[in-house]
């Protein structure tokens, strides 16, 4: 693992691996620990760059707000210290949000990218107040019930009892993530842009993976909504929640091989 210093904060994150860069961003509520198995499949192939996104893991909170902006000029600067110039970038769920704000301020940098259980709209007005819920927990000091109700959220139901490990798992990175942290982070998802148009017009190669049975982004109601660009695709994890890196782990691995060769990442 390796540091940087990113206004003034320390910013954790990690290469592996040899070969064209992909860079893996987690979701809210998660680290760079959430893609450990996933890493090490591609690895192999490919230089694989992870971060803790500020105010996750052991990355330091930077501001009142981190917006998807700050978040992705952070990875910026983890790409400067991983001497990288070009990657395709991987956005689970709140990564996907950075991933779009990525892709808005320095596409020159992206090969390709791909949303993971995530989408390129505003938050809702339902959602939003969700949200500032959850604000309001952590500032009574009851975070805990935001991991008892959000990380069995992630998996599908009926994969809850096969997975529970997993879960376990999951719930405890979930309990490092500091509550300014969650606060920071909750406050920037919900004053992000909608960038549906720029998925739509992108010219770089693109993938959408969606769960099924994701609790989190309706397979029926919010996914026919995203745009699909010319050079994307959009693919359905059919026994997966809002993990389908972890759910279906052996298919995903396989989808992002695929995608990384057609992406054509340079060294």
């Amino acid at each position: 693992m390796e540091e940087l210093n990113f206004k003034n904060k320390k910013v954790r994150y990690d290469v592996q691996g040899q070969g064209p860069a992909v860079f893996l961003l987690h979701g809210y509520l998660e680290s760079l620990e959430i893609w450990e198995e996933f890493a090490r499949e591609l690895a192999g192939e490919h230089t694989v760059i992870r971060m803790d996104l500020p105010g996750h893991g052991k990355s330091e909170v930077i501001d009142d707000v981190h917006s998807m902006e700050l978040l992705a000029e952070a990875a910026t600067h983890v790409l400067d210290a991983a001497d990288v110039d070009h990657c395709t970038l991987v956005g689970h769920s709140l990564g996907g949000y950075v991933n779009l704000a990525f892709l808005d301020l320095y596409p020159g940098r992206l090969n390709g990218f791909a949303l993971f259980h995530s989408h390129p709209f505003a938050d809702s007005e339902q959602v939003r107040e969700k949200r500032q819920g959850e604000i309001d927990l952590v500032r009574q000091g009851r975070q805990k019930e935001i991991f008892d109700v959000n990380v069995p959220r992630l998996f599908a139901d009926d994969n809850l009892q096969a997975f529970s490990p997993q879960v376990e798992w999951v719930r405890g990175i979930a309990e490092s993530t500091p509550g300014e942290g969650i606060i920071a982070n909750l406050r920037g998802m919900m004053e992000r842009p909608d960038r549906s148009g720029l998925v739509e017009n992108t010219s770089k190669s693109f993938r959408m993976l969606a769960g099924k049975k994701d609790k989190y982004i309706n397979y029926e109601t919010v996914v026919p909504r995203i745009p699909i660009p010319e050079n994307g695709r959009l693919i359905t994890l059919e026994n997966s929640g809002h993990l389908g890196f972890v759910e279906e782990k052996a298919r995903s691995v396989k989808i992002f091989r695929d995608f990384l060769a057609e992406a054509g990442n340079r060294d």
